[in-house]
C-alpha cells in the first residue's frame, strides 16, 4: 500500500493504537523539536498495526513502505527501524516508543500533527518536480 495523501494517513492513524502514537511523537517533539521528520516517524509507526494485525515486524515495514512516497526516505527508514545500532535517531525513536509505553501525560490529538504532516508531504512534493 502506498499512501497518496495526508488525508488517508490520518485515516490509518485514526484507526491505529494513536494514543502510543501521539505520546511517542510529542516525546521525540521534546527532545528534539527541530526534527519533523523524527517526530513524524514516530507518529507514523502507529499505522502498522493496522496494515498487518498481530504481525509487528511485517506491520513496520508495511508502515514504512506505505509513507516512503508521501513522507520522504528518512521517515520510512525510521519507521522500519532498520538501521544499525550506531544510528543515534533509531536510538531516540525506540527510547521515546518505550517512554511512551508508560508515560501518562496529555499529548493533544492526532490533528494537532496534520499540519507538520502536511508540511513534510509538500516538502516531498517539491523535491519530487525537481527530479
Amino acid at each position: 500500500m502506498e499512501l497518496r495523501s495526508v488525508e488517508e494517513l490520518m485515516d490509518l492513524l485514526h484507526a491505529g493504537r494513536h494514543r502510543h502514537a501521539l505520546r511517542t511523537a510529542a516525546l521525540l517533539r521534546r527532545g528534539r523539536p527541530a526534527d519533523k521528520e523524527l517526530q513524524l516517524a514516530g507518529l507514523v509507526r502507529g499505522i502498522g498495526p493496522v496494515l498487518c494485525p498481530g504481525d509487528e515486524a511485517a506491520g513496520a515495514g508495511s508502515a514504512a513502505e506505505a509513507v516512503r512516497s508521501l513522507l520522504g526516505e528518512r521517515v520510512s527508514r525510521l519507521v522500519r527501524a532498520d538501521a544499525g545500532p550506531a544510528d543515534d535517531d533509531v536510538l531516540r525513536l525506540r527510547q521515546a516508543e518505550e517512554e511512551g509505553r508508560t508515560a501518562a501525560f496529555d499529548a493533544g490529538v492526532l490533528e494537532d500533527w496534520r499540519t507538520v504532516l502536511e508540511l513534510v508531504a509538500a516538502g516531498r512534493c517539491r523535491l519530487g518536480a525537481v527530479d
